[in-house]
């Protein structure tokens, strides 16, 4: 299974790319974690954010995989604990379907996106920056994936 990251934002600072990095490069080749980029439009003094949202949103619908199970990461989403995630994570590798999470950009998500996820998941109610959601998300990836593979790394 191949879980798809998409997110907004090409141009991240070499603590993102090195952290996103770490959680990937542990994870087996049953589970694996590849990072697509979508450019982020220039947000100027007087840009029309609506349509740089819609834009970026289109680019991330191109890119999703077909066939590809898509969760929207969205602070209105549903939050899981690790051990939620550890099921849910299970669930999708005894699918055998690939994955899609898509990350908006600065605003968030267009409607498209939302509305095209098969789940909304919140990684919290707080705002993250959104190169560290990147990161958070590969950790707990391998996080639930040591639950299942009881992996001593997790010893919440």
């Amino acid at each position: 299974m191949i879980i798809n990251l998409i997110a907004v934002g090409d141009k991240m600072p070499r603590w993102v790319a090195e952290g996103y990095q770490e959680y990937t490069r542990r994870l087996p080749p049953e589970c694996t974690l590849k990072l697509t980029e979508i450019s982020a439009r220039h947000r100027g003094k007087n840009a029309d954010i609506r349509r740089i949202i819609r834009d970026e949103g289109h680019a991330m619908l191109a890119a999703i995989p077909q066939g590809s199970r898509v969760i929207a990461l969205e602070v209105k989403g549903r939050s899981w604990s690790t051990e939620d995630l550890s099921r849910q994570l299970d669930n999708w590798l005894g699918s055998g379907q690939d994955i899609a999470l898509l990350v908006g950009g600065p605003e968030g998500l267009a409607a498209e996106c939302r509305e095209r996820a098969n789940q909304l998941w919140s990684l919290s109610p707080l705002t993250l920056p959104h190169p560290l959601v990147r990161v958070v998300v590969a950790e707990q990836i391998y996080r639930a994936w040591s639950i299942l593979r009881n992996h001593p790394y997790h010893r919440g």
